[in-house]
């Protein structure tokens, strides 16, 4: 059996670059990202059976990616709940969360988190005509995607999704952005 010397359990992780987790970690944690809450309807498992549930999760790492075809991508923890139902289910929604949804986004990221259908029950939202997923009420704009490309990149997915619907339900406040590990506002 090998073990792992006691001056070695100590040392972060450095990578062949020479660059460690923490290292990495600090400096993208200076980069200021919006925030979004990515959405998909799990199908029910039988026709016949109880009826399917609704996934939602916070996410900083979303973009546009090109205006013809109009595509966006977002990259997601391999092996999560959104990774392995993005896999099945080609269609899901985007939210771009408000300044003033801080709440929302925090109830999604959480570690542990209790079912999503509780987490949903007090958020206004409207069920999505060409996905189904629940696009949150009050967001600064919703997009519904359907997945294109699916690109395994490290521990994340990277999931390219061509937007088939785009609104923009409320111009009201800024942008709920995340810089230096915390939720922010703009200004």
């Amino acid at each position: 059996m090998l073990t792992t010397p006691p001056a070695l359990a100590t040392t972060p992780s450095v990578h062949a670059e020479g660059v460690s987790n923490d290292e990495f970690r600090a400096a993208m944690t200076r980069l200021a990202a919006g925030v979004v809450l990515v959405t998909a309807h799990e199908p029910a498992l039988a026709p016949d059976g109880p009826r399917g549930e609704d996934i939602g999760m916070t996410a900083t790492a979303f973009m546009s990616v090109s205006l013809d075809p109009p595509l966006v991508l977002v990259s997601l923890r391999e092996g999560s709940r959104m990774d392995d139902l993005l896999d099945e289910q080609p269609l899901w929604g985007v939210s771009v969360l408000a300044e003033s949804q801080r709440h929302i986004a925090g109830r999604f990221s959480m570690k542990g988190r209790i079912s999503d259908r509780l987490l949903f029950e007090d958020i206004p939202y409207v069920r999505g005509e060409a996905s189904g997923a629940l696009l949150v009420g009050g967001a600064l704009a919703t997009l519904e995607c359907s997945t294109e490309q699916r690109i395994p990149a490290g521990d994340h997915t990277l999931v390219i999704g061509r937007v088939l619907t785009a609104r923009v339900p409320s111009a009201d406040g800024g942008p709920l952005t995340y810089f230096k590990g915390r939720y922010r506002q703009l200004g």
